[in-house]
C-alpha cells in the first residue's frame, strides 16, 4: 500500500513531470487534516474511560430496567460485558477516525454484531442508545476548541458522528 506522498511521486514520475502545485496543495491539506484527526483520536482515547462510563450511566438512568433483576445488564458481570462492548465500539470508532475509513469498523467490529446480540437476547435498541450517548460525549470532547489544531473541524466532526451512527444502526 502506498502512502499519499509516495503515490504522488509515483504518478509524477510516470508522467515524467514535476509534482504540480495542486498536488502539493492537496498534500498540505491532507497533512493539516491529519493533525486534526490525531488530535481527535488523542482526545477520544484519552477520555475513553469517562466516555464509556458516562454513556453507560446515562443509558442505565434512562432505561433502569436493564440493571433491575432480570434485565440484560443485571449483575456486575453482565454490566461489565455491556461496558466492555461499548469500549470496543469506541475503540474501533477511533481507528476509523484515524484512518478516515469505516471499513475497519465494519469488518472487525460491526460485521455480525447484530446477529450475535439477537442470539444472546441483548436489546439492540438499548445498545444503539448507549452508542448514541458515547457519540454525544465524544463529540463534546473532540469539539472543545482548547488545545487542538486550529481550523474548521466541522467535516471531521460530521465524519466521527457518522461512525457512531453506523455502529448504532448496525446493532439497533
Amino acid at each position: 500500500m502506498l502512502d499519499a506522498f509516495t503515490k504522488v511521486v509515483a504518478q509524477a514520475d510516470a508522467r515524467g513531470s514535476y509534482i504540480s502545485g495542486s498536488e502539493i496543495d492537496a498534500l498540505n491539506a491532507m497533512v493539516a487534516d491529519s493533525n486534526k484527526r490525531v488530535d481527535a483520536v488523542n482526545r477520544m482515547t484519552g477520555s475513553a474511560s469517562s466516555i464509556v462510563a458516562d454513556a453507560g450511566r446515562s443509558l442505565f438512568a434512562s432505561q433502569p430496567g436493564l440493571i433491575a433483576p432480570g434485565g440484560n445488564a443485571y449483575t456486575s458481570r453482565r454490566m461489565a460485558a455491556c461496558l466492555r462492548d461499548m469500549e470496543i465500539i469506541l475503540r474501533y470508532v477511533t481507528y476509523a477516525t484515524f484512518s478516515g475509513d469505516a471499513s475497519v469498523l465494519d469488518d472487525r467490529c460491526l460485521n455480525g454484531l447484530r446477529e450475535t446480540y439477537l442470539a444472546l437476547g441483548v436489546p439492540g435498541a438499548s445498545v444503539a442508545a448507549g452508542i448514541g450517548n458515547m457519540k454525544d460525549a465524544a463529540l463534546g470532547i473532540v469539539g472543545d476548541k482548547n488545545g487542538i489544531t486550529n481550523g474548521d473541524c466541522s467535516a471531521l466532526m460530521s465524519e466521527i458522528g457518522s461512525y457512531f451512527d453506523k455502529a448504532a444502526s448496525a446493532v439497533g
